[in-house]
């Protein structure tokens, strides 16, 4: 298979402390994923701006949003965009290959109702997403950072989680997923910290139907690995 090497990115908090959700790395968009961009990007890549969306505009109709943080390569997110056809969705990506790779499943799928910022999220979260804009987030499988010391570079932190908080509508849910248990018993502490958020369970909450069992999960679960689900709602 012919293929381009291009920058890619993965979630991380860098040594200055600033929010981001991704550091640089070295990845490779096939030739599939390349004409996609070219073909499909028109009509779901959406640029980054400084200023608000207007959700109902960008998505050519008024209904219920969701934000995904970090897609990987877009196998959850088209699954979950095509059981709940009534919801858009917002995803923030900044891995070139996975976002060719989205494109393509949406464009095979014949989707409409995902758009996707190919941007730092919490960049999109402070600019692009006035207050109580949102129906629901997802953040799916985040970096554990798992080592002690690199704990500091963990996406759902405090300041973030305020962040995304204060996006979500009252009604509003965050949904976090992990196969660290480390970090879910991080994500339950800070999640459970946020004054705006309320859990929807006693600890840990059932998978939700709509987000499928990816392959990677599947591996996990067969050797013997946990999967945790945090579900929390805005108040």
């Amino acid at each position: 298979m012919n293929d381009v090497t291009t920058p890619t990115p993965s979630p991380e908090v860098p040594p200055h402390k600033a929010i981001r959700s991704f550091v640089l790395r070295t990845g490779r968009t096939t030739v599939g994923q390349a004409k996609a961009f070219e073909t499909l990007g028109p009509q779901f890549l959406l640029p980054y701006a400084t200023a608000p969306l207007d959700l109902d505009t960008t998505f050519g109709r008024s209904a219920p949003t969701i934000l995904e943080i970090g897609f990987g390569m877009g196998e959850a997110t088209a699954h979950i965009a095509t059981v709940l056809p009534e919801k858009n969705f917002l995803c923030c990506e900044v891995h070139t290959p996975g976002v060719g790779a989205l494109l393509k499943r949406l464009g095979e799928q014949g989707q409409t109702n995902v758009r996707i910022c190919s941007h730092d999220a919490v960049e999109v979260i402070d600019h692009m997403l006035p207050l109580a804009c949102l129906d629901g987030i997802h953040v799916f499988f985040p970096d554990p950072w798992h080592k002690k010391r690199h704990n500091k570079r963990r996406l759902l932190q405090a300041p973030l989680v305020a962040k995304l908080a204060a996006r979500l509508k009252p009604g509003g849910y965050l949904h976090c997923a992990t196969d660290w248990e480390n970090y879910a018993e991080q994500m339950l502490e800070v999640l459970g910290a946020e004054p705006l958020l309320k859990n929807t369970a006693a600890a840990y909450a059932p998978k939700p139907d709509y987000r499928p069992l990816t392959k990677f999960e599947n591996r996990g679960i067969n050797l013997g690995h946990g999967v945790w689900d945090l579900v929390f709602q805005r108040t």
